[in-house]
């Protein structure tokens, strides 16, 4: 797992895989690893995720820009006016800004990224660094690549 962001509903990821079956079993992994943990705090026990997920190959460094823009600034879809950085997702720890945030959180709750696609790529072939005002395409003041 890569990037993330944190929904009242779902969740939204970007991960790293070498194919559809590793993907499968890391998915099923961490719904197993997330449910304990969840359950533990909440004090209750059973299921906390739904049986599918929704998987899209990211295949160019623009894909992988507007990716993280969907998954960084997804709350902007839920939260009308929301401004900033999501504080239920990876947009804390992420260096890809261009404005970095002003305080370090520490380690990453998170992998460094494997590939050139997700490490560099985005970064060397896209329009630049992710700016904190832009939102997914589609919705008010997206962005144009």
């Amino acid at each position: 797992m890569l990037h993330f962001s944190v929904q009242d509903d779902h969740v939204h990821l970007i991960v790293e895989a070498d194919g559809t079956l590793p993907l499968s079993r890391g998915i099923g992994a961490l719904k197993i690893r997330a449910a304990r943990a969840i359950n533990r705090v909440l004090g209750r026990h059973g299921a906390i995720w739904a049986d599918r997920y929704h998987a899209r190959a990211l295949r160019t460094p623009s894909e992988v820009r507007a990716g993280l823009i969907y998954v960084l600034h997804n709350w902007k879809k839920h939260i009308r006016n929301a401004r900033g950085l999501d504080g239920r997702s990876f947009a804390a720890w992420f260096d890809g800004w261009a404005e970095p945030p002003a305080r370090h959180l520490g380690n990453s709750p998170v992998a460094a990224p494997r590939t050139w696609l997700a490490a560099v790529g985005w970064r060397r072939h896209t329009v630049g660094p992710l700016r904190k005002s832009e939102a997914p395409r589609g919705w008010p003041g997206g962005f144009v690549i």
